[in-house]
């Protein structure tokens, strides 16, 4: 019998040390996880607060746990880098470990009006279907770039040490 494999996006963002703590979390994913693709980091301004620009990341990785383990292990990870929740949920903090996708449900539906999520995760399902509009992922993270204020640090990149 083969184990079913889930196909999961998480959205990786930090305002704190930004660099330091996406480093840190995708390693630390890394240990729990296969990690099967990775964006470009990318600079985004805040969206709900004035604090300091985030750096966010869009990882792809599997696994064969229902969603709330998984979602409860990225917690965890979170913890370990010292990530406090406040009752400001825009506040800055060290690292934010969101699931966008598993396998083929959307989890965070606001992905198609958010830069600094449709733009990273963009990078890794182009084809990801609105499922309204039927517009690919692609396009959409196209209109939303350059009114966005986003800017890609694909430098960042190499540093994260992706490995299969």
């Amino acid at each position: 019998m083969k184990i079913k494999r889930h196909r999961i996006a998480v959205i990786i963002g930090s305002n704190i040390e930004p660099i330091l703590n996406i480093c840190k979390a995708v390693d630390l994913i890394k240990e729990r996880f296969p990690i099967w693709a990775i964006s470009k980091t990318w600079e985004t301004p805040p969206v709900g607060s004035s604090g300091p620009n985030f750096y966010n990341t869009a990882v792809i990785l599997s696994s064969n746990e229902p969603v709330e383990i998984v979602q409860s292990q990225l917690r965890e990870i979170e913890s370990q880098l010292l990530r406090v929740r406040t009752a400001d949920k825009y506040a800055p903090r060290t690292i934010d470990l969101d699931i966008v996708l598993y396998d083929d449900q959307i989890l965070e539906p606001r992905l198609w009006q958010l830069a600094y999520i449709a733009i990273p995760l963009a990078e890794l399902v182009p084809e990801l279907r609105h499922p309204t509009s039927n517009h690919p992922l692609r396009q959409i993270a196209a209109d939303l770039l350059p009114n966005s204020g986003v800017i890609p640090h694909p430098e960042i990149m190499p540093s994260l040490g992706l490995q299969h």
